[in-house]
Formats: C-alpha cells, sequence, structure tokens
C-alpha cells in the first residue's frame, strides 16, 4: 500500500513535528498548569495569525478545483470567525489581558515569520502550497490535543482552547486537509514539501515564543 503523500510531509519534518507536538507548552496545557503570563503571550500572538490565517483560507477557496472544497472551506471560516474569536475575546477577558497590551506587545519573531509564510502560501496562487500550510496549522494542533485526557483542566482558557482542536467537527476538517493535499499534492510535490517543513519548524519556535520574556 502506497504511503499518504501528506504522511511522507510529517514523516520529513520530524523530530520537530514531534517536538511539537510534545513541547513543555503542549504539557503544561494539558495539565492546566500553563502560568497566566505565559497563556497570555501566548495567545496575544496566535489571535495576531487570524487575518493571515483568514487571507489564506480564502486562497484555498479561490484556487481549489472542487466545489465541495469551497463549501468546506466556508464553513470553517464562520467557525474561525465566530466561535474561535469569540473564544480569544473571552480569555483576554479572563487573564486581564488589556486591548492596549494587545495592540502594542510587537510580534515575535515566530509570529512574523508565521504571518509571512500564510501570505507567501496565498501569494503563490497554488492550492497545494496553501494546503501544505493549512496542514500543518490544524493537523498539528489537532495531534497534540487528543493527547488529552479526561477530566479536561478546569480553567476554560486551558480546556476550550484544547477541545477547540479536538472535536468531531475538527477531527473531520483534518481529515477533508489531508485528503485534499494527497489529491493534489503530489503534482507539487517540491512546493508542497517547502512550505509543509517551514510551517512545522515556524509552528516548533510560536511555543517556544510563549516562555520568552
Amino acid at each position: 500500500m502506497t504511503e499518504r503523500f501528506s504522511e511522507t510531509l510529517r514523516q520529513a519534518s520530524e523530530p520537530l513535528w514531534s517536538q511539537a507536538t510534545e513541547h513543555r507548552f503542549v504539557r503544561e496545557l494539558l495539565s492546566g498548569t500553563v502560568p497566566d503570563a505565559v497563556m497570555a503571550r501566548y495567545l496575544i500572538q496566535d489571535h495576531r495569525f487570524l487575518d493571515a490565517f483568514l487571507t489564506l483560507l480564502g486562497a484555498a477557496v479561490a484556487t481549489t478545483d472542487s466545489f465541495e472544497a469551497r463549501l468546506r472551506f466556508g464553513r470553517f471560516i464562520g467557525m474561525v470567525s465566530g466561535e474561535e474569536n469569540t473564544y480569544f475575546l473571552r480569555a483576554f477577558e479572563a487573564l486581564g489581558v488589556t486591548a492596549a497590551e494587545r495592540e502594542q506587545r510587537p510580534d515575535t519573531q515566530a509570529t512574523a515569520g508565521f504571518k509571512a509564510i500564510m501570505r507567501d502560501a496565498a501569494a503563490t496562487r497554488s492550492y497545494a502550497a496553501a494546503l501544505a500550510v493549512l496542514n500543518v496549522a490544524e493537523w498539528l494542533y489537532l495531534d497534540w490535543a487528543t493527547k488529552a485526557t479526561a477530566p479536561l483542566p478546569q480553567n476554560f482558557v486551558h480546556a476550550e482552547w484544547i477541545t477547540l482542536h479536538d472535536n468531531p467537527d475538527f477531527r473531520d476538517f483534518v481529515a477533508f486537509l489531508r485528503a485534499e493535499l494527497d489529491r493534489v499534492g503530489p503534482a507539487e510535490a517540491a512546493l508542497s514539501r517547502d512550505f509543509f517543513l517551514r510551517s512545522v519548524a515556524l509552528e516548533l519556535a510560536f511555543f517556544d515564543s510563549a516562555y520568552e520574556h
């Protein structure tokens, strides 16, 4: 049986993929012990992705050859724009993060890199490039979120960040992203691999940056 293209990319990204999914931040998140200051730094930076992420999703909508895929991306855009964005705002309030602090704290190097790679992938007008970055952004998060065990942390800031990335709809969306990359990625294998591997490195750097003052 031929190995899936998406799985060959994940394996090519090792050991960085495993270092990200087993990162200190992930371990502390799953146990509910992430210090508030670390969680605040992490969420401020993660929220900065939203505009570039929506740009990338829009590029996937524009470049896919499948109407069904457009519908799927459209539903996900609605979730990100609604449920996930609302979580950020509630979490900022709970952590005492002011609007001024969110605006004034500069991008970390990892955040700037992630925003750039999302916009770069969108600018290629390649569906495969968009999928490569999206697969890392979503599949890697599903990978660590599925490591959670009951009961989840009591603090909703931790628990809901886990369940946002491990629920039936999200698992189905990741399966869809992988299937689409398996379908179109091999025709642009080098481009897909380049965007995938760089994205994994940025995910690991992003987790590291949450602990940097």
